[in-house]
């Protein structure tokens, strides 16, 4: 396992990562952001896992159902043959609520022969802090701590439950199930109900995608990730996660290990415009009715992310017991980042109410609100855009004037300008734009390289920064000013190394980067395709289609050397940016719709 060949199933709940040969790696209960069940992809010697093992030596190939999260590992050994289908329970029920409980079904399916399997079940509640004990009943068997915090998971089987518990062997001569369960069931589950399941689930699923409506020359691409997008939106909330796991490294042996089962404002605007452009307007308008709720309407101290729930507090701590991937310490959970100050966010939350009231605008009923936050958050600006701050990518002890950050605080007055003209307050718009275009005016004036007449990292510096290629997409500059295309070509020429992307290239926090981000190397390519250069762009493009895994997955970073997949997985940012990239290079119209063209 070197460049996480995994599958992911969930149900808008929690998640679970399946490895290439059916075992189940990584999962928490009930919910994405509890602790871990199974966290072998942290530490393989006492994460737990849960795996299904084949006694022999069988060609195992693994897929998706069709237009589905629905996992199908297949196994093969001559005349034996079976399926293993994992998937987590997903549809509407008669009276309007989803069915989504933090229960796993694995259906083992009968093909042929006499295949043998052994049961390797090891669930290691609380990221395996303490071993749990084991109780098998006739009904189920039981794991439960008795240290620390209580918690139990429970699994069902129409198996011998000492058998399954004892890892002996079983010829498997028909189709049987296990059921992985938070709770204790209160009914009895049978392979017609697990069944019933799997179908209920499949076809939501299936007509979930259906009503994707943007087509592209990259269809399989973007449905896979439009699949990724909606796994990662929780319930509950509406909130959308970066990604289901927590301190996957950037690089190998790395510190910078991050947990992502979190929620950050800055990719909401993004997220809630490609989901609009595909057509899933529910999940869009769920996702922005999160983001209003928890933007203060006239506190200051708006985050960069929040807890899927809306928590503001997540504290940072270390669990010094786990050995981390691949031996990449420390894993952590919880993201002290939370605590930052980062210009940039005016702009990205001025921008989320600006995209509410283009696609949703005449069926808002909170429009005072609105206008309420888009005064205080103009405000914050005037009072803070010259200040320095973190930056879009987080610099834990290094504080600048970034100018990206800069050009977010140009979009928060540009989308006021607008949001005020829409709500008809015009002495206000004109007091927006005179501040908006003093910005943009010292943007220009500071944060340009007078040699290159590239837009650099910071204030007076020389280098660059991946960030910058979304001044054309945000509407800041235009594809043909000089200032973008010598942006794009030094970018391209400094940051790019075999097609793929630095984020900057100059020492931070944790020393030089040493991994490619995947959303930079999407932001470049169409950036490219934006400035003229359409058959480099889609070059780009289908060579890094190719470095997903075997199910057509990206995490968030990748090796520049072996291409090997690294970072949180699945990486919501990444799938969002493949779905943007795929719609310019189709030639569909872009969702970044310049401000100037703004119809309520």
């Amino acid at each position: 396992m070197n460049n996480l060949d995994y599958g992911v199933i969930g149900n808008c709940t929690s998640a679970a990562l399946i490895s290439k040969t059916g075992s189940m790696d990584w999962c928490c209960l009930p919910t994405f952001d509890s602790t871990s069940v199974f966290a072998k992809l942290l530490d393989k010697d006492c994460g737990g896992h849960f795996a299904i093992n084949p006694v022999g030596h069988y060609r195992i190939k693994q897929t998706y159902m069709d237009n589905t999260n629905v996992l199908v590992t297949s196994l093969v050994q001559g005349e034996d043959a079976f399926e293993l289908i994992d998937f987590m329970p997903r549809y509407r029920l008669d009276t309007g609520v989803y069915h989504c409980p933090p229960d796993v079904i694995r259906l083992v399916r009968y093909i042929s022969g006499a295949p043998r399997i052994k049961v390797d079940y090891q669930p290691k509640p609380v990221y395996a802090k303490y071993p749990p004990c084991c109780v098998v009943n006739s009904h189920y068997v039981k794991h439960f701590t008795t240290k620390g915090s209580y918690e139990s998971v429970y699994l069902y089987a129409d198996l011998p439950l000492q058998a399954v518990a004892d890892g002996s062997p079983i010829t498997i001569t028909k189709d049987v199930f296990f059921l992985l369960s938070y709770n204790q069931k209160l009914i009895h589950p049978t392979l017609p109900w697990v069944r019933l399941e799997m179908e209920r689930t499949k076809v939501y699923w299936m007509g979930w995608l259906t009503k994707t409506t943007m087509v592209s020359d990259y269809q399989g691409y973007v449905e896979r990730s439009a699949l990724v997008l909606k796994l990662l939106a929780y319930q509950k909330t509406g909130a959308i996660l970066a990604a289901i796991t927590t301190s996957l490294p950037e690089s190998i042996g790395s510190v910078r290990n991050w947990d992502y089962r979190f929620c950050w404002i800055r990719d909401a605007s993004m997220t809630i415009k490609v989901l609009t452009q595909l057509g899933h307007y529910n999940v869009a308008k769920r996702f922005l009715q999160f983001v209003l709720d928890v933007i203060p309407y006239k506190d200051e101290k708006i985050q960069i992310m929040y807890g899927i729930g809306g928590q503001k507090k997540l504290v940072e701590m270390e669990l010094d017991w786990l050995q981390g991937y691949e031996g990449s310490r420390p894993v952590r959970v919880g993201n002290a980042a939370y605590k930052q100050r980062q210009n940039d966010m005016y702009g990205v939350a001025l921008d989320v109410i600006y995209q509410s009231l283009r696609f949703f605008g005449q069926n808002l009923d909170n429009k005072e609100e609105l206008w309420t936050v888009v005064r205080s958050l103009v405000r914050h600006v005037r009072n803070n855009w010259h200040n320095l701050d973190s930056g879009i990518w987080e610099f834990r002890t290094s504080k600048k004037h970034f100018t990206f950050s800069k050009i977010l605080c140009w979009v928060a007055l540009d989308r006021a300008v607008h949001i005020a003209e829409f709500f008809g307050k015009r002495q206000y718009a004109h007091q927006f734009v005179t501040l908006r275009d003093r910005i943009k005016e010292d943007i220009l004036t500071k944060g340009c390289d007078p040699k290159t007449g590239a837009l650099t990292q910071f204030y007076g510096g020389t280098s660059l920064d991946s960030a910058n290629l979304l001044a054309e997409q945000y509407g800041f500059l235009k594809p043909n000013d000089p200032v973008y295309v010598s942006t794009v070509k030094q970018s391209y020429e400094k940051l790019c190394v075999d097609g793929l992307m630095y984020r900057y290239r100059d020492e931070d926090d944790f020393g030089k980067p040493e991994s490619s981000f995947m959303v930079c190397t999407f932001w470049m390519i169409k950036a490219l395709y934006r400035i003229g250069e359409k058959q480099l762009a889609k070059d780009l493009f289908e060579q890094t289609l190719s470095y997903s895994n075997h199910l057509g997955l990206f995490s968030e970073d990748i090796c520049f050397t072996t291409k090997r997949l690294l970072g949180n997985f699945p990486q919501g940012y990444s799938h969002l940016a493949l779905i943007d990239t795929a719609m310019t290079l189709s030639d569909v119209a872009s969702w970044y719709v310049n401000s100037d063209h703004f119809e309520p």
